[in-house]
């Protein structure tokens, strides 16, 4: 019996792809034009070593009005939590006087 192709197999099949694709971009230059980190189609990469300022800038970071920004250190992009809280804040805030609302007083 054949397996499927399911989608995780084909996002496995992709990221490969795209991580042969990034490294093949870097390795055809001259080794002091590889920067380690480009884009592959509208893909961004970056395999330097990740730092905590580079992995605070695209977790945790306020002044950056993106909601996706590129990955520290990988393929693909990571979500700005700074951003993503100041998005749901207002539903969270209605949410919560409608449970307050709710509640049984006693």
């Amino acid at each position: 019996m054949r397996k499927r192709c399911t989608l995780r197999g084909l996002a496995r099949w992709l990221t490969w792809g795209l991580i042969g694709a990034a490294l093949y971009d870097q390795l055809r230059r001259p080794p002091q034009e590889r920067t380690w980190t480009g884009r592959i189609g509208p893909i961004p990469y970056d395999f330097r070593p990740p730092s905590l300022e580079r992995m605070r800038a695209s977790f945790w970071n306020p002044e950056d009005a993106r909601l996706f920004t590129p990955m520290p250190w990988g393929i693909g992009w990571s979500v700005n939590l700074a951003v993503l809280g100041e998005q749901l804040r207002p539903a969270l805030e209605r949410l919560r006087t409608r449970v307050r609302r709710a509640a049984p007083r006693g």
